[in-house]
Parts: C-alpha cells; sequence; structure tokens
C-alpha cells in the first residue's frame, strides 16, 4: 500500500502540471496562504484520506489545505454563514442543505471556464448543484452508490443461479428461488428512530426507473410548492407498490415482514453468507457494516459477498444510479481558494480514499486501476449511468426526508392502508 500510495503521489503531481493547477514554472505561487474547509465527517480514517488527497496539491501550491469537521454540521454552518463567518468552502453531505445557502454562495459559472465542468463531471452531477436560474453553486468530490443488490457468489454456484442483468430476469430468479425452496431477500430495516430509511432508498431507486428525471426533481426538491410532485400522485404509488410486491411477499422475505421491521439493518448481508437468502439491496458501504464479526471479508467474484447493478424497469428512463456524496460549496472568492476547488474537480484530489477503498470518484478522470476489485466494478456503475441523482430523502424537508417518509415506510411494511399513508406523508410538507 505504501508504494502504491508514493506512485500516487507522483501522479498527482504530474496531474497538478497536466490540470493547470500549477505550470512547471511555478514554484509554489500560493506560498502562505490558507484555505479552510468545513466538513460534516469526523471519523478519523476518513478524514485522514481526504487530508492525504491535498498533500501534492500543497507541496506544489504552497496553499495550507486546513479541514474541520463536526457531527454538528448543520447547525454550525447555519450559525457561521447567518453569522458572516463562512469558511472558505463547506462540504454539504446533503444538496438541499447547500442550496438553503444559495445566495451567499460563489457563481461557479465565474469561476470555470465554459464547458470546464462537463469536462469533469457527468451532467447529472452538474445539474443537482445548479439553480433554477442557473446558477451552479457547488462541486462534487467524493461519492457513494446505492443502487446495488448483493449475494453471494458461493451460494448461486451452489444453487446453480446466474446474476441477472435485466428486471425480467430479477423477477425471474426471484421466483425460481422460491420454486426451490428458499428465500430471496433479506432487507432488515430497524434503526431505531431512523427505521424505515432502507425502503425509502427502495423507493428512490424504483422512481429514477420509472419516471422522469423531472418529476424525480420535482418530488424531492421542488422549485416550489406548485410544481411539487405529491407523494400520493400515481408515479410515487406505483413505486411504493412495487418495493411492495418485493418486500409484502411473505415468501419472498427470509423472516418476512417481521425480520424487515425487527432485523437491525446492519446485519443485511449476515443470511447471505449462509445461503438463508440469496439476495439484498443495499449501498456500496455494506461491506463496512461486517468487518467486526467477519474480519476476513472478501467482496469480489469469487469473494464472500459481489454485488451487481439493480436492473433498469423502463428502457427508456436508461441506466440510472442513485447516490450520495460530498457537495462543495465556495464562499470566499480568493485565488487561492479557487485553485483548492478546482483540485477537488478531479478524481486526483481523492486518491487516497479510492485506494483505502472508502469512496467512489464522481469524476471523469478517475483512474479506475487505483480501485481495488472490490469497487472497481462499482466505481464503473457510477461513471457509466446514463443519471444520477441523490438521495430524495435527505434532499426533502426534515419533516418528510427523515421523519413522515421514514415512518410511512413502516407503516406500509406494516400493512397499512397506501393511500392513507402517502395523503400522510404529503401532510407533513411543510408550506412555506
Amino acid at each position: 500500500m505504501r508504494k502504491t500510495l508514493f506512485f500516487s503521489l507522483i501522479i498527482g503531481a504530474v496531474a497538478l502540471l497536466s490540470f493547470g493547477i500549477v505550470s512547471a514554472q511555478d514554484e509554489m505561487p500560493y506560498a502562505g496562504t490558507t484555505v479552510t474547509i468545513f466538513g460534516a465527517y469526523t471519523e478519523p480514517a476518513e478524514v485522514n484520506a481526504f487530508v492525504a488527497g491535498f498533500a501534492p496539491f500543497e507541496e506544489a501550491t504552497g496553499i495550507d489545505v486546513v479541514y474541520e469537521g463536526s457531527s454538528d454540521f448543520e447547525t454550525l454552518i447555519t450559525a457561521r454563514i447567518e453569522g458572516n463567518n463562512a469558511p472558505d468552502i463547506a462540504g454539504f453531505p446533503q444538496p438541499g442543505l447547500m442550496k438553503r445557502f444559495a445566495g451567499t454562495a460563489v457563481d461557479l459559472n465565474t469561476v470555470f471556464d465554459e464547458g470546464y465542468m462537463q469536462e469533469q463531471y457527468n451532467q447529472s452531477w452538474i445539474d443537482m448543484a445548479t439553480l433554477p436560474t442557473g446558477e451552479v453553486i457547488g462541486i462534487w468530490n467524493r461519492a457513494i452508490v446505492k443502487s446495488l443488490v448483493w449475494y453471494s457468489p458461493a451460494c448461486f454456484t451452489e444453487a446453480g443461479y446466474t446474476v441477472p442483468t435485466t428486471w425480467d430476469e430479477l423477477l425471474t430468479l426471484t421466483d425460481q428461488i422460491v420454486a426451490d425452496g428458499g428465500y430471496p431477500w433479506y432487507a432488515p430495516m430497524e434503526s431505531g428512530g431512523a427505521t424505515g430509511w432502507v425502503g425509502t432508498d427502495w423507493i428512490e431507486d424504483i422512481m429514477l426507473r420509472t419516471t422522469s428525471l423531472e418529476n424525480y426533481d420535482n418530488w424531492s426538491v421542488p422549485v416550489d410548492l406548485d410544481s411539487r410532485l405529491p407523494f400520493a400522485s400515481p408515479e410515487v404509488m406505483n413505486a411504493f407498490e412495487i418495493m411492495g410486491s418485493f418486500l409484502l411477499n411473505e415468501s419472498y422475505i427470509y423472516g418476512g415482514t417481521i425480520s424487515t421491521l425487527n432485523d437491525r439493518f446492519f446485519d443485511t448481508g449476515v443470511p447471505l453468507l449462509t445461503c438463508d437468502a440469496f439476495l439484498a439491496k443495499q449501498g456500496s458501504y455494506m461491506p463496512g457494516w461486517l468487518l467486526e464479526d467477519y474480519p476476513d471479508l472478501t467482496i469480489g467474484a469469487e469473494g464472500d459477498l459481489n454485488y451487481f447493478y439493480f436492473p433498469a424497469i423502463d428502457e427508456m428512463y436508461g441506466e440510472p444510479v442513485l447516490t450520495g456524496g460530498d457537495v462543495y460549496s465556495l464562499y470566499n472568492d480568493r485565488p487561492e481558494v479557487r485553485e483548492v476547488l478546482k483540485f477537488m474537480t478531479s478524481a486526483v484530489s481523492i486518491e487516497p480514499s479510492i485506494l483505502a477503498g472508502t469512496f467512489l470518484s464522481p469524476h471523469l478522470d478517475a483512474n479506475l486501476d487505483l480501485f481495488d476489485d472490490a469497487n472497481r466494478g462499482i466505481a464503473e456503475i457510477l461513471l457509466n449511468a446514463d443519471s444520477v441523482r441523490f438521495d430524495a430523502s435527505d434532499l426533502m424537508p426534515g419533516a418528510v426526508g427523515a421523519g413522515s417518509f421514514w415512518s410511512g415506510v413502516v407503516d406500509y411494511i406494516s400493512g397499512d392502508d397506501l393511500d392513507g399513508i402517502l395523503t400522510g406523508i404529503d401532510a407533513a410538507w411543510p408550506t412555506e
């Protein structure tokens, strides 16, 4: 790993030249300057990898990049911006929170040349940081993928199953497992006060596969109340019903709906390892939950677990990817701050995080050779996506996205009437 990181830093330094951050004639052109980045993550391994990504940049430019993190990010960033004490750059875990401070952020159309962002990102990433008035107020730096289904290669081989690549194949496999006397799916949702969020990921992925991006955006981050797509709409009801066709079918779910509501989401992969269940829809971060109990867990075609892309449903909507990640806004417009932000639009800036296997890159210039076997395929899924959208519940007002939407999923899995559930979720949407 040291050797790999050493060569990565050399490659990163060379990339700074080709990327236009510094020139061969410059010698630390911004020596003595400091740029602060304020973010929401505080876990030491994440922070260390993020900071390490700036090492070649700092050496080449002389800029001291200082990261500050807080688990109370939302409260503190609000106080700092409203108190005229904004950081140079802020890293938001949700685009919706970033857009609350749109009036203070620098329009990046004034920072980057025309067309530059399109060279660095799939257009969907740019769209998620663009205001209705056209200003672009954020760049993306690290990402996770949620549009995955996990399985055990050994269990599949023993049972004679093959990985499905289409929606029809997924449905056929599900029914075949039942016919063979097994349980196809495991979908535990227990998460304390956040129980239900696992189901929101199902609904969001299904929405991306059954309706337009415009509808998804109007459902999750409407420009105004008049343009909002309500939960009680046919589009959202259809997504709930498709999820229900899996999770409400007692013959499909290991442990039935009782396990779905009461088993810890942290245990999602466990029954797959013993062939008690064969499929689990979860994000790219799922293996990390199992490492404490299964420290030798391996991921890949020959590993203990592997994954495949949650298939498209309607081909007219292509192959979308549901994601999460960090989006960064610029608040203090100085030359050195611009240079830091530009550096962050390149995958070079997160190579230590890639090498550590903790995050994926949303950048078009990502070097897939840096990803380990476990993450390379996920990185390819992200880079090849026809469209990308952020987790909708993280975009919605808290009373809905972290409230009535979660509880509505729980009520639905519990057997309550869907019409009443969707109307109740809508009732929690703020009217101002």
